[in-house]
């Protein structure tokens, strides 16, 4: 339920999309209509209704500011638990190669373990064709076999692209263990927004679609997906990237949605799957998005929302006298 402060903002924002001139058209209606339809001037003491105006306004500052640190310092615990998080899985990785690598070569068997092998390799030795010819075909025979097994298992499956995942007709996709990102490009003939578009996200299901057209892409995900750290973003005015993480890390997918066609997740290269090498524009999109999930599940403005600030901005610029620093609305 709407707290009362928030009651009007309905009508108030309508009021404000109908105001061309920004923030100082919003004021002056409101003012117009005390003069017009109130005694708010003429009612009051000399001076009582000036001061009545600044009260509120120095009121409502001190709260933004407030707000204002509150946000910053909320968003800086997001971006330091995000690299908490990816420090603890590039340790683990680096934990697990290690281990990997000291692991011993050489084993040294006990008598017992010494005198079966001893055993096995009389056998073998008793069982192996004393005919030249066959022994060179055996290894060439295994080879053909492995090469038939791998080409029957990898039948039907695509490629993988160079950011491990699929480039599609409507979209592609790239992936980490632990992550999923989805490009999907619109042809429109305007800016696109996120009021043009029905972006779905839910823990195994999936859908996109520009509002009054067929989705683009809808389906059931190939498996669990951590929704409450989903996000999208709108790049270039054309093209809606979303994030997605995966439940089960440590796990390639070979589809988005269980309808596209798969991978063949053998093929894919791992040197490609870590967030920690991609490139700075990139790492900070990402924690942009997972600012703006943050800043969604508090009930605070996006990155988005505060772009709508840039009406009042363009306003100030107009009118360098005028100090208007501490006024904004959302």
């Amino acid at each position: 339920m709407a707290s009362e402060e928030e009651k009007y903002d309905g009508v108030l924002l309508a009021m404000a999309q109908q105001h061309e001139g920004g923030v100082q058209q919003l004021i002056d209606t409101f003012f117009s209509f005390l003069r017009r339809k109130t005694d708010f001037y003429q009612g009051a003491l000399q001076g009582q209704a000036e001061q009545l105006v600044m009260d509120s306004f120095r009121r409502h500052q001190t709260q933004a500011m407030a707000d204002k640190v509150k946000k910053e310092a909320e968003a800086e615990a997001a971006k330091k638990a995000k690299e908490e998080r990816k420090a603890k899985e590039a340790a683990k990785e680096a934990s697990k190669k290690a281990a990997a690598e000291n692991e011993p070569r050489i084993k040294e068997l006990t008598d017992e373990e010494a005198e079966k092998l001893q055993e096995e390799i009389d056998q073998k030795d008793d069982s192996t064709p004393s005919d030249e010819t066959a022994k060179d075909t055996k290894p060439t025979e295994k080879k053909e076999s492995d090469d038939e097994s791998e080409d029957e298992d990898a039948k039907g499956k695509i490629k993988p692209n160079v950011g491990n995942g699929a480039d599609l007709p409507n979209y592609k996709w790239t992936q980490t263990l632990s992550d999923i990102e989805l490009h999907i490009p619109f042809q429109v003939d305007f800016p696109l927004k996120g009021k043009h578009l029905n972006v779905e996200v839910h823990k195994r299901r999936l859908k996109v679609q520009l509002k009054g057209h067929d989705p683009v892409i809808e389906g059931e995900l190939y498996n669990d997906i951590k929704v409450e750290e989903t996000s999208w973003v709108i790049q270039d005015k054309k093209v809606v990237v979303i994030f997605l993480e995966k439940i089960k890390d440590m796990e390639w997918w070979s589809r988005i949605v269980t309808t596209d066609p798969e991978i063949n997740t053998k093929k894919v290269n791992p040197e490609n799957s870590k967030l920690s090498d991609l490139d700075g524009e990139t790492r900070s999109m990402v924690e942009k998005m997972m600012y703006d999930q943050r800043q969604k599940e508090m009930g605070l403005p996006t990155s988005e929302d505060q772009k709508k600030q840039d009406m009042l901005q363009k306003f100030m610029g107009q009118h360098p006298e005028m100090d208007f620093s501490k006024v904004k609305f959302s």
